[in-house]
């Protein structure tokens, strides 16, 4: 698993995919934060990171599948996947192998907007007035939505050899246990059984740990989604179809 890890982590980093990725995050949450007036933390006078952790999610809806989609598509494409599996490694270690480098470079992208907290942290009157338990609630809240994207990704990759495919299925499954579900509770035809419905999807468990409560509950749900999509990935890799 550790070869397969050092490989695809240091293929990102000696490609541009790393650099655009972290860029492409940095710049995307970054201006709403301290550019845009209607959401600039500057022009509203509260040092409040509300703004970065409600739109970074919609960001790693397209990111984390850009990073992805070339994990298992572009090694069917290229015919070297049945290559990869004639070498001593089981199938749990391929996928986690290229599970974690994903993991690793989400996480990565993520690490710069500390410097968001700090700057905040002192312009706060007085400094350090800001929502420390919430904003660090929040990075694990979205250090672990990027852990579940990155295992829905991994599993786009193996349905499909189009990594273009495998990008739009990615995305589509990351908005659908984002928000999709928190939607279809707010249905009339859901009736009492909505809360149970908007519980399945990620949105209520992001929002409960940027309170900054981090509660077993919360993370169990992470790690179980997370868990469930590389069983499916397991399951489509074993069937060997390809």
């Amino acid at each position: 698993m550790l070869q397969i890890f050092q490989k695809e982590f240091s293929g990102f980093l000696h490609s541009l995919i790393a650099y655009i990725v972290i860029a492409v995050f940095l710049v995307g949450v970054g201006l709403p934060v301290w550019v845009f007036p209607e959401t600039s933390v500057l022009e509203s006078g509260y040092a409040d990171l509300g703004v970065l952790f409600s739109l970074a999610p919609y960001v790693f809806m397209f990111l984390v599948p850009a990073i992805t989609m070339r994990s298992f598509a572009e090694e069917k494409k290229m015919g070297t996947l049945e290559f990869l599996f004639t070498k001593p490694l089981t199938d749990w270690q391929v996928i986690l192998g290229k599970y974690l480098a994903a993991f690793a470079l989400t996480a990565l992208s993520i690490l710069p907007t500390w410097v968001y907290y700090f700057s905040l942290s002192q312009l706060g009157d007085p400094v350090g007035n800001i929502d420390t338990p919430g904003v660090i609630g929040s990075y694990i809240g979205l250090t672990l939505l990027g852990g579940v994207f990155c295992s829905v990704g991994i599993l786009a990759s193996a349905i499909s050899p189009n990594q273009i495919v495998a990008f739009l299925v990615a995305a589509m499954l990351c908005f659908i246990l984002y928000y999709g579900f928190d939607s279809l509770a707010q249905l009339s035809l859901i009736g009492s059984t909505g809360l149970v419905v908007k519980q399945l999807g990620i949105l209520y468990h992001f929002d409960a740990m940027s309170k900054g409560l981090i509660d077993s509950r919360d993370l169990i749900y992470f790690i179980s989604v997370a868990v469930l999509m590389l069983l499916f990935t397991k399951t489509i890799l074993s069937s060997r179809t390809w």
